[in-house]
Order: C-alpha cells, then sequence, then structure tokens
C-alpha cells in the first residue's frame, strides 16, 4: 500500500472554507476529487450551489457564490509537506517551489503553493520540528 499525506486541518484565506468561490461546483468536484484525492460528502442548494468535499476528515466547499476565486483559497496544514507534494505533482498538479516561512510565534514551516484552474490559492504547510 502506497503511503498518503494526510490533510489534518483547513482554513480559508477569507470568509468560509465550506463554500470557496468558484464558477461551476460540477468542475470543481472533479477536479478536487482527482486532484486532492477529496470525495464528495454532501451538496447545498441554499444558499448557493455549493459541494463538500473531504479528505482524512477536512472538509473544503467550493460554492457558486460569485466570489472571486483569484483573491481567495485556503491554508491546509498537512502531516508530510514532502509526500503531499510528491503525490501532487504525481497527478499533474502544478506545484510551487519549497520555502520556510517563520510565523509570529516563531515557529517554522515547510511550504509550497498550488494555483488551481478555477484561481483558487493553497497553502500546503508543515510544523517543522525545532531539534
Amino acid at each position: 500500500m502506497t503511503k498518503q499525506a494526510k490533510f489534518e486541518a483547513a482554513h480559508p484565506f477569507q470568509d468560509d472554507v465550506l463554500a470557496l468561490p468558484v464558477a461551476d461546483r460540477e468542475v470543481a468536484a472533479s477536479w478536487y476529487g482527482e486532484k486532492f484525492a477529496m470525495r464528495e460528502v454532501e451538496r447545498k442548494e441554499d444558499p448557493h450551489p455549493t459541494v463538500i468535499m473531504e479528505r482524512d476528515g477536512i472538509r473544503m466547499g467550493f460554492s457558486e457564490n460569485g466570489g472571486d476565486s483569484s483573491n481567495d483559497g485556503g491554508a491546509v496544514l498537512v502531516n508530510d509537506a514532502a509526500l503531499m507534494k510528491e503525490e501532487l505533482d504525481g497527478r499533474g498538479v502544478g506545484t510551487g517551489e519549497w520555502r520556510v516561512d517563520e510565523h509570529d510565534d516563531g515557529k517554522k514551516y515547510q511550504v509550497f503553493f498550488v494555483v488551481a484552474p478555477d484561481g483558487l490559492c493553497f497553502y500546503f504547510h508543515q510544523l517543522i520540528q525545532s531539534e
């Protein structure tokens, strides 16, 4: 069995990780299912057509809510950033270069970005354990 990186948390850049703006939820469901290995768990019609996708118990929603996807996305905490990057690259997802970010609390994270075809940006990150 191939080892797979796990999603540990997801937070929105803007308002709601369960209502990330997309033009077409069907296209989003297909792309995130294939590329991020997420599975559909729910659909909503109100207040906007939305599909909720899940991986490792972490949910993200893609909603036809009229928002600007080029100004939104999510921060996805993973247990193994290198494995996640390898997995996404293997599925044909364009991943950005590595970098290390240091947050205000002094914690450092290994990170890379993915910009999905719908314009949403995802910040994949893993805490670098201090020695």
